[in-house]
């Protein structure tokens, strides 16, 4: 391999091993100034800004032409006051962050200029016209303002998504709460009465208190349920049934009579009885028979209409 050479010879040999220099090298190097420009810059202070009123003076002077308003059209005019509220302080009232105050202002400020630019045009003999079919150009696309719209539609469903969610929340939550309520007191219901039970085995007490108010509760939870079933009445398919079939209970000897039934005549119907009620005839006590002719009278009957 070729021996390291000097730094005084060419440039390129000692671009390519600099990295390989120690330090003390490298000091010798940049005493000698054999260093190339550009590795070590030199910072230098930053420049101070300034202010120079004047010379923006003299500049705008000297690019300014000195036309007629004519040539020009321009129209300067400050920020208009709402004519709603006609206050001084509205002027400072307009929120930069508030699309609908800001386009607002714009509009205002648009009317001003053309309600002073249109009477000097009038005097100047200029004349004007506006197309019935002008159309500004807006600064938005269509495309852009549909994604801007389905942005603000999708943020808007997620806050929704979130609002259900967290209502979900806030139930589950709340259900949670009281079933756990519940079952810790039916645990300390519990434990309760096989404490009572155990030192009533034990001879430790002779009360059978915890009894009675397991018997009360039931019974109050039944006496609650009869009563609700009876504010709410069987439904017309169980009256009928209970009408044409009976209410349960014993069928044998139910038909049987006794001597309060028997001596009751109560419910005797004579013209029952001896066949004189509606739609029984007089003799044997047949119904009337069928009026309705024959099948050969009927024929005849149909043939003579014919």
């Amino acid at each position: 391999m070729a021996r390291r050479g000097s730094l005084s010879d060419s440039g390129s040999d000692s671009g390519s091993e600099d990295s390989s220099l120690s330090d003390s090298e490298l000091q010798e190097a940049f005493s000698r100034g054999a260093l190339k420009p550009g590795l070590n810059v030199v910072l230098e202070e930053r420049p101070k800004r300034r202010n120079d009123a004047d010379g923006l003076r003299q500049c705008l002077s000297e690019l300014k032409q000195q036309l007629a308003w004519v040539e020009r059209l321009d129209v300067t005019s400050g920020q208009v006051v709402d004519p709603a509220s006609q206050s001084a302080s509205s002027k400072d009232a307009v929120d930069p962050e508030n699309d609908f105050q800001r386009e607002m202002s714009f509009y205002r400020q648009a009317q001003a200029a053309v309600l002073e630019a249109l009477p000097r045009l009038r005097k100047l003999q200029i004349p004007t016209r506006r197309p019935d079919d002008y159309f500004a150009e807006m600064a938005k696309s269509d495309q852009q303002m549909q994604k801007i719209r389905q942005k603000l539609k999708s943020k808007q469903e997620a806050m929704e998504r979130s609002e259900r969610a967290k209502q979900l929340r806030a139930m589950r939550k709340y259900g949670k709460k009281v079933q756990t309520e519940i079952l810790q007191r039916r645990q300390k219901e519990k434990k309760n009465m096989l404490n009572a039970v155990k030192k009533y085995q034990k001879g430790l007490s002779d009360k059978l208190d915890f009894l009675d108010e397991e018997q009360t509760s039931s019974q109050g939870n039944k006496n609650g349920s009869a009563s609700q079933r009876i504010k709410k009445g069987p439904n017309a398919k169980r009256r009928y049934k209970n009408q044409k079939f009976g209410f349960g209970g014993k069928k044998k000897g139910s038909k049987w009579n006794t001597k309060e039934s028997f001596n009751d005549v109560s419910s005797f119907r004579s013209k029952v009885a001896h066949n004189k009620g509606p739609g029984k005839s007089g003799k044997g006590g047949k119904k009337a028979l069928n009026k309705r002719p024959g099948k050969r009278a009927r024929q005849k009957m149909k043939s003579r209409a014919r």
